[in-house]
């Protein structure tokens, strides 16, 4: 087998063999971590940058190798650079281009740093603009559910316990809902920003460094909020990707709820909703069918969200201090969440500007299923009955409506003073769903008092 140069692989001198195709290919990550380049070069200047200051380097040997990084950057991106498996990861096919581009002072961007130490500082990067993008398109969602619901602030639908009818609420409460599950979607991925906002550079490959770096000059110079405390954690942490992938997982769940009552609303047996065609694909044999495939997308999508985080978790189980190899599998896990997360998040506001409230199918569903009875244990109760003794009353009423095949506004009077001698004629409005909705004035209740307040404090918290 042919004998590896030192041109070949930086780190070949110790061996007296080449690496097998096999391995080579086995052992690249250069497929999926390329997308760190910029994020490569960024931290690369900045250590340029530091090793001039300390006088490690000449300040014109910085110049040529900041010079050159520039040079790559603008290649990668106009498609001209070639990534091939041979080059392991984005740092080495970087770094070997340097070289080439500089010569031998372009080895020299690498003193006092490994690889190690230079990943968690690209994946800390990249994390760190991700985790704000994500957060913007959150805001983005919780504008459009904000925007739909004072569209239809006046529009009742039943709302559910156990996916049965409990009692009438305001759609624009409904969708509230997911505004509040959102804002707390953004304040995780805030405080996970925290985390990720630390720089590892200066670790070196796990004991830190015997030349006399500037950590803090690069932790200012790319914007984190200080250097990491402790080398073999710096290199061997990966719970800021496990987190991000934690907070992922959460926001998945809420929009794979709000999916879920997307693919029930918009069913015949619903008709609360009709998605646009736009947002609805067909059946190959049935002509009549529109489907809700994208929320049944971004429900499906959930559970692969989910594996992501399981893989990470798993794969840091039992992994003894500080890298191990086994911590390259954390990027194809946390790429994928990024992608999917953003992906579901960006298809939903235009999905949700775009649907069609049915309001009078909503409405309609609320005189069924005695959704105010409760009003009406309630309304005993301000009589001076105790409630479980309304309770009970309610219940017997409820069962009486329906062997008699009635509902509670077909009762006259005669027949509630059947049931307690308290009723009186204020009953046929207690009973009605837009009394029973108003009269749930108090802070976050479903009133559209309520419900105008909190659209209120919601266009001050997202501007």
């Amino acid at each position: 087998m042919k004998k590896q140069t030192i041109s070949s692989k930086p780190w070949s001198g110790r061996f007296t063999q080449g690496t097998n195709k096999l391995v080579e290919e086995f052992n690249a990550s250069i497929s999926f971590d390329k997308r760190l380049y910029k994020h490569d070069i960024m931290g690369s200047i900045a250590h340029a940058k530091m090793l001039t200051k300390v006088g490690i380097i000449k300040k014109r040997e910085a110049e040529r190798i900041i010079s050159g990084l520039k040079a790559i950057e603008k290649e990668i991106e106009a498609g001209k650079f070639r990534f091939t498996s041979d080059m392991e990861d984005i740092h080495m096919a970087i770094e070997k281009r340097l070289i080439e581009k500089t010569g031998p002072v372009g080895g020299k961007l690498h003193t006092a740093r490994s690889r190690n130490d230079q990943v968690a500082l690209d994946v800390r990067l990249y994390l760190r603009d991700e985790v704000k993008e994500t957060q913007g398109l959150i805001r983005g969602l919780q504008q459009s559910l904000v925007d739909v619901a004072k569209k239809n602030l006046g529009c009742i639908m039943p709302g559910y316990t156990h996916l049965q009818r409990a009692q009438p609420i305001l759609f624009s409460h409904h969708l509230l809902a997911y505004y509040e599950m959102l804002k707390r979607d953004y304040e995780r991925f805030e405080d996970c920003f925290k985390r990720v906002n630390v720089m590892p550079l200066g670790a070196g490959a796990l004991a830190g460094s015997p030349y006399p770096l500037d950590r803090d000059f690069v932790a200012k110079e790319l914007g984190f909020s200080k250097p990491t405390d402790n080398s073999l954690d710096s290199v061997s942490d990966r719970d800021f990707c496990i987190e991000f992938c934690g907070a992922a997982s959460i926001i998945m769940m809420h929009l794979s709820r709000l999916s879920e009552e997307l693919i029930l609303w918009s069913s015949q047996e619903f008709g609360f909703v009709e998605l646009s065609d736009a947002f609805s694909t067909g059946s190959s044999i049935m002509p009549q069918k529109k489907n809700p495939d994208v929320p049944e997308l971004v429900r499906g999508k959930t559970g692969r969200v989910y594996g992501n985080l399981l893989s990470l978790l798993t794969t840091m189980k039992a992994l003894p201090l500080a890298y191990n190899k086994d911590m390259q599998e954390d990027k194809e896990a946390l790429f994928d969440t990024i992608d999917t997360v953003k992906d579901c998040l960006k298809v939903f506001p235009p999905m949700l500007q775009m649907m069609q409230i049915n309001k009078q199918r909503m409405l309609d569903a609320t005189k069924k299923g005695f959704l105010t009875a409760t009003d009406v244990a309630d309304y005993l109760v301000k009589k001076g009955v105790p409630f479980r003794e309304s309770h009970h009353i309610v219940g017997r009423i409820v069962a009486y409506c329906i062997k008699n095949k009635k509902v509670l506004e077909d009762l006259p009077l005669r027949e509630w003073k059947g049931f307690s001698k308290v009723f009186d004629d204020r009953i046929k409005k207690v009973i009605s769903v837009e009394s029973s909705v108003n009269s749930r004035k108090l802070k976050g209740g479903t009133a559209l008092e309520s419900v105008k307040k909190r659209l209120k404090e919601i266009e001050r918290e997202i501007k």
